[in-house]
């Protein structure tokens, strides 16, 4: 006996295509209850990952409610989180989920070589935030944060995707373990209010805090050998002894065994990042960066402002309305805050950066000054909510002062910090011209470290796309990276298609696929079916829809047909396919013709095949041509007997019957006969009808019009039980 379970050693094999779409390259990772492989489109040729439930889980309710839970993620659009296109079902019933491959190493594979840098791993924590403070704003917890779900693309730590929402949990409320037994292996990054199933953001900013001190010692947490040792050694803080601050500091507020006491939300954790460590109370003046608004009318604005400004979180899509965009200086450390002292300090901080500045231009302090940054990172981007932002360092105050030009029309904000660093000479002017050549568009992203530069976005058509990629096409000297600007929009509704096609269409309505509710997302395919009445007709549907699907796939199947056979087409009865075959010939020679193609001078020879089961009622056989006329092969004036029993003639099983003829067999007999000349050549439907009963009024001629043909069928009596019909085609050799 066969099973219906797929083969046991994986779920697919290197070379498998799944939908006809996406090809097996190879597997990338085994879990408890799925595994994952990398892939490719056969249609758009990107490369994907492929995470597939086994076979026993593919029918679990619960399972697949957790896997759509992680589809959902989709409507969350952020670099930091990786992006989930579809799910799917084979026909073995293996379900699957395909998102973007994200190629680079995973924090697990870090931890395995020895662990990172604190400096790096700063950076990995201000990225995930940036994630995490958007996924928490959709209401999503990841819930398993850990170092195998972070996965740092390209290897840069600025690049730090979180993968994995939530395929491996259990859905019931209070639930003590995660599915598949994998609980004992997360002990270490779950926060002490998981064991109980009490979960919320808080939990990951736990989980996030547990895995860059992992990371950094190379050593995952002991966290005990049994259930009371674990409950003990979650209730203790973190052991972050020989971490360097400001990662230190970071970790033993992220993961306060009692989360009333933890960062309360991501943008926390990015406001304590950006703003570094604190100060002791006795520390003499030093350098440090104090961000203040940059007035909107400046020539005219002297005051300072009543109040310290505070840098919005960097790079998140979820951040507060900001419009007025943000200027660095050099000043003292910042006073410990009190509320009664909040004016002095303010001002005293203002007055600072003045007398700072004012040594700045005046020579007394040099580049030399500026604190060292290493890695050296800024980000600008232009998110999906429209948001623009600036986040990073800079080497000088006028860069600092161009970029904040720059946002501050766009209504965005610049939160910048000025540093020395292991950067090019010309690093400030190169990276600002970098964002100028993408802030137009609708999305975009420059991520900088030092000198590798990363530059992502959509643009809106194809113009602008090739401006976007012209201008880009080199880097400026001494920067070294990639550009990634795809050609969109991200996700197309299905309105302004089904609108074009509702336009163009000219011989009945255009069918469409359906698109997903958020509409087709850019690696997708667009399957548009239906008849039109001319070449023409199908290429201005082409071109219509290439001006706005992007880099989508595009099927247009569409049969092409006439003006007269498409008004043919729209009179004809509604009815399903009934078996009937039509069967193409030649007159001058036994050979079949199964493309139903002929040139000038051939005869072609058509026979209908009644299906076994058809044992009654009438049949009506007529071929529709591109002049518009309209030849009654059966019944006719010649041939009136249309009766299945008739035709059957006592014979069982299928039955052909002829009603074309050869040249030769018609000659003399009254039997109908065609022979292909040049005078209208193209494409001739054959139709069969089977009714119950005689449809029309008497016999219709020999030979009619098209709009004589349709009156008849507008005036059909009775029921048409099947409609069949095959097309000819006519050419010159």
């Amino acid at each position: 006996m066969k099973s219906d379970a797929p083969r046991q050693d994986t779920i697919f094999r290197p070379n498998d295509v799944l939908n006809n779409t996406y090809r097996i390259e190879a597997i990338l990772g085994k879990g408890g209850t799925s595994e994952v492989y990398r892939a490719r489109s056969e249609i758009s040729g990107r490369v994907v990952a492929v995470k597939a439930l086994r076979w026993e889980f593919s029918r679990n309710e619960d399972y697949l409610a957790l896997m759509t839970r992680e589809e959902d993620v989709r409507e969350i659009r952020h670099d930091a989180i990786v992006r989930y296109f579809d799910t799917q079902r084979t026909d073995d019933g293996t379900v699957y989920l395909v998102m973007d491959h994200v190629d680079g190493p995973g924090l697990d594979r870090k931890l395995r070589d020895g662990g990172m840098s604190a400096p790096d791993l700063m950076v990995v924590a201000q990225r995930v935030a940036e994630g995490l403070a958007v996924a928490h704003g959709r209401n999503i917890v990841h819930r398993d944060l850990s170092p195998d779900n972070i996965i740092l693309r390209g290897g840069h730590p600025s690049e730090a995707v979180i993968i994995d929402f939530g395929i491996a949990k259990d859905t019931n409320p209070g639930a003590e373990t995660i599915v598949g037994n994998e609980f004992a292996g997360k002990y270490a990054y779950a926060a002490p209010e998981q064991l109980s199933g009490d979960t919320d953001a808080r939990s990951d900013i736990y989980a996030l805090g547990a895995l860059l001190l992992s990371t950094f010692r190379g050593k995952a947490p002991d966290v005990g050998r049994n259930p009371i040792e674990v409950i003990q050694r979650k209730s203790q803080p973190l052991d972050t002894q020989g971490v360097p601050e400001p990662l230190k500091s970071l970790i033993d507020r992220m993961t306060q065994p009692d989360r009333a006491n933890r960062f309360q939300s991501a943008f926390d954790v990015l406001e304590a990042i950006r703003s570094g460590p604190q100060a002791p109370a006795d520390t003499t003046a030093a350098d440090e960066t104090v961000i203040v608004p940059r007035p909107r009318v400046v020539a005219e604005t002297t005051a300072p402002p009543t109040a310290p400004q505070t840098a919005p979180p960097a790079a998140s899509n979820s951040l507060p309305d900001k419009k007025q965009a943000h200027v660095t200086t050099v000043s003292a450390p910042r006073p410990a805050s009190s509320k009664k002292g909040g004016l002095i300090a303010v001002a005293g901080l203002v007055l600072v950066a003045v007398l700072a500045a004012a040594a700045w231009f005046g020579g007394v302090l040099g580049p030399g000054r500026l604190p060292v940054q290493d890695p050296y990172t800024l980000i600008a981007q232009r998110g999906t909510d429209g948001v623009v932002q600036v986040v990073g360092f800079v080497p000088g105050d006028q860069i600092a002062q161009d970029m904040a030009a720059l946002v501050e029309p766009l209504g965005g904000t610049a939160s910048l910090t000025l540093a020395s660093g292991a950067i090019t000479e010309t690093w400030g002017q190169d990276v600002l011209a970098l964002i100028r050549d993408v802030a137009d568009l609708p999305e975009w992203r420059v991520a900088v470290s030092g000198n590798d530069i990363r530059v992502t976005g959509l643009a809106p058509n194809r113009a602008e796309h090739q401006r976007v990629l012209s201008a880009l096409a080199s880097l400026p000297p001494g920067l070294q990276g990639s550009v990634e600007v795809e050609l969109g929009p991200r996700f197309l509704p299905e309105a302004p298609v089904r609108q074009a096609l509702d336009t163009l269409a000219d011989c009945g309505a255009l069918s469409l696929s359906s698109a997903p509710a958020t509409g087709w997302p850019n690696t997708a395919r667009i399957d548009v079916g239906g008849r039109v009445a001319s070449v023409a007709t199908k290429a201005a549907l082409n071109d219509s829809l290439a001006a706005m699907v992007g880099t989508r796939d595009v099927r247009i199947d569409v049969e092409v047909l006439n003006p007269a056979l498409c008004e043919i087409e729209a009179a004809l009865p509604r009815a399903p396919a009934g078996g009937f075959g039509v069967v193409f010939g030649f007159g001058d020679r036994p050979d079949l013709n199964p493309a139903g193609r002929y040139f000038v001078g051939e005869n072609p020879v058509i026979d209908v095949v009644i299906p076994a089961d058809v044992t009654s009622g009438v049949l009506y056989v007529m071929a529709l041509d591109v002049s518009g006329n309209v030849f009654h092969m059966l019944p006719n004036l010649n041939r009136a007997d249309n009766d299945v029993v008739t035709l059957r003639a006592g014979r069982s099983g299928p039955v052909a019957v002829r009603v074309a003829y050869g040249l030769a067999e018609a000659q003399g007999t009254g039997k109908l006969a065609f022979n292909v000349d040049d005078s209208a050549l193209g494409k001739t439907k054959v139709v069969v009808l089977h009714a119950p009963a005689p449809i029309f009024d008497g016999l219709r001629p020999m030979t009619e019009s098209a709009q004589s043909f349709v009156q008849a069928l507008q005036a059909v009596a009775g029921p048409v039980e099947s409609l069949d019909s095959k097309i000819l085609t006519t050419a010159k050799p």
